[in-house]
């Protein structure tokens, strides 16, 4: 008498099925998602309208007031100039402010809302680990915010690289919000507030608590950036007569003043030039014998922008091990153990 085999259990009875992350994240974050995309297509085509039209409008109105004779009436196009103006305030501050949206995204609902509202540890039931979970809802936002960022702060660059020799008053490389939102530090400070919020999220689940944690952090390494990159790469030191009225030489100034005799640096009283007796006084005064001016060239935009690219993506990177590791100790050393069916 042979005895009967016993089925073995449908694969479905046996294993959860593991769901599908990527629709699933799609499904969970889709407003945020339609959000990102709608700023970068709208964004981005600000920006080649300000690169295109608006750049040449003001262009040529400026070429008519460059023509202009003294005593004369003189006709130019003002209103092409002011449109250029505003419309560049607008772009570089909606630039600027990327990596603020991505942390209050972050930090509202990328990690905290789902842990609050019992989402995440529905999903680690599910035969996903909470370090596979993490993971993925980092890595899939990361590359959607470095493809976008990066191409906003692309098309920000060309934007105003069209206006240089063109326009009078356009922004000077080293012009603080014009320096940041053409480089490269800015789509990885975007990663950063990704990072910062997915922590805060972790540490303590609260959306709004969260929120205000991840724009603060994200504010205070930003401020800390800005601080250190004059810092990030030698800068250069030129001198020059007193006979100029200022110290010669322009870029990003660290510091400027007068040198003595002896090779002192001093600070500058501000004074003008040593043709003009009273200030030739004061100078004799201070044994001062030329004017010194420490700053970074334009040459020095691309190595100051990618040493502070890479400073912030290495914090970016001990961010993410500080989440991972505090999201291990929030759940224990193995995942949730799954649910197996009877045989």
């Amino acid at each position: 008498m042979t005895a009967l085999a016993t089925p073995a259990p449908p694969a479905a009875a046996r294993r959860p099925a593991r769901p599908h992350l990527l629709r699933w994240l799609i499904r969970l974050h889709r407003p945020a998602l339609l959000g990102w995309l709608g700023l970068v297509l709208v964004l981005g085509g600000l920006l080649l309208w300000l690169g295109g039209p608006l750049t040449d409008a003001s262009a040529a109105a400026w070429k008519q007031y460059a023509a202009c004779s003294p005593g004369h009436e003189c006709r130019y196009d003002a209103s092409a100039i002011g449109r250029y103006k505003d419309w560049y305030t607008y772009t570089t501050v909606a630039v600027l402010a990327v990596p603020f949206l991505v942390a209050a995204w972050s930090g509202a609902t990328l990690t905290s809302r789902e842990l609050e509202n019992g989402t995440a540890q529905l999903a680690w039931t599910q035969s996903i680990s909470p370090a596979r979970w993490l993971a993925f809802k980092l890595a899939v936002p990361a590359v959607l915010i470095a493809v976008g960022s990066g191409l906003l702060v692309g098309l920000h660059h060309w934007a105003w690289s069209r206006s240089q020799g063109r326009i009078d008053t356009a922004k000077s490389w080293y012009d603080v919000g014009t320096y940041a939102a053409n480089g490269t530090a800015t789509a990885a400070m975007a990663l950063a507030g990704l990072a910062i919020g997915a922590l805060f999220g972790l540490r303590k689940p609260n959306s709004l608590g969260s929120m205000v944690g991840s724009l603060a952090g994200t504010g205070l390494l930003w401020s800390v950036m800005a601080i250190a990159t004059p810092h990030l790469w030698p800068t250069v030191t030129q001198l020059s007569s007193l006979k100029r009225d200022r110290p010669a030489g322009s870029g990003l100034v660290l510091e400027q003043g007068l040198v003595t005799s002896t090779g002192t640096h001093i600070a500058d009283p501000q004074c003008g030039t040593i043709d003009y007796a009273p200030c030739k006084a004061v100078y004799t005064k201070l044994d001062a014998v030329s004017y010194y001016n420490e700053f970074h060239p334009q040459s020095h935009y691309w190595p100051l922008q990618l040493t502070a690219t890479a400073i912030i993506l290495a914090v970016t990177a001990a961010l993410t091990v500080v989440a991972f590791r505090l999201l291990k100790r929030r759940t224990g050393p193995t995942a949730p153990a799954r649910k197996e069916a009877a045989v």
